[in-house]
């Protein structure tokens, strides 16, 4: 019998990113998550039918002393879900990737598959859901239960990470709570999301640094197709917040 249950069970926190990574792609805390995600692994998309879907939640990528971090939504079903990582093999990432390397955050323009090379400049990309959800849609309840590893992911990245770019607004208003959880004074009413937004929280807790969170659209189909969303304005956001964060980019 599959068995489901909390997204942290009684056990101490994780000590480093790497073990983090572990019990996210280990979890099984959202019936419907679970099912779905384990569905699409098996029935597969036609273009990708000889390929061994990863199937599991997908953690986070990128160097464990990252100064920026990149919040998403959650995997795509026959992207990340595939692939085994974030943006990684379907159009979304096509864009954010491209973006990442014309402003010196990521080593190659594109990511296909979880062994191509790709190494991100002192950035971490992750989300506030780790399963493929269908549709795409996320319930709050789902991402509520998945909270527990963001807080954990922002604890460890706190000696390094100084500032944020949240794609989309549902990441956003999933991250706020988060920081203001986790010691950063977050104004009220919480700040608006919006392409472009820029906000500085000051820390509460003794030890966390100032963090400056970006807003930007998310680079999903619906945003790129449309022309709502371009190449140069998801460049502008990323090299804003990597000056911010202090990254030194390549070239």
């Amino acid at each position: 019998m599959t068995r489901t249950g909390p997204a942290e069970p009684a056990q101490p926190p994780p000590r480093s990113l790497a073990e983090l990574d572990t019990r996210v792609s280990e979890c099984r805390a959202c019936p419907r998550l679970v099912e779905w995600r384990e569905r699409v692994a098996r029935e597969k998309r036609a273009a990708f039918r000889d390929e061994t879907y990863w199937g599991r939640p997908v953690p986070g990528f990128g160097p464990p002393d990252a100064r920026l971090l990149i919040v998403g939504l959650a995997p795509a079903a026959h992207g990340a879900n595939r692939t085994g990582r974030m943006f990684t093999g379907d159009r979304s990432g096509d864009v954010l990737y491209a973006a990442m390397h014309a402003v010196g955050l990521a080593s190659q323009p594109t990511a296909t598959a979880i062994d191509d090379g790709l190494e991100l400049v002192g950035t971490r990309i992750t989300s506030p859901v780790h399963c493929a959800p269908p549709e795409n849609k996320p319930t709050p309840a789902e991402r509520d239960r998945c909270r527990s590893w963001l807080e954990s992911e922002l604890h460890l990245l706190a000696p390094t990470v100084r500032a944020v770019v949240v794609l989309g607004g549902f990441g956003w208003q999933a991250l706020m709570p988060v920081l203001a959880g986790a010691g950063w004074d977050v104004p009220r009413p919480r700040p608006r999301f919006g392409h472009g937004a820029q906000v500085t929280l000051a820390p509460i807790a003794p030890d966390l640094p100032e963090l400056t969170v970006f807003g930007c659209f998310h680079v999903s189909q619906q945003n790129t197709f449309t022309g709502r969303l371009t190449p140069a304005m998801v460049e502008d956001v990323l090299a804003r917040a990597a000056d911010a964060a202090g990254v030194s980019r390549s070239r």
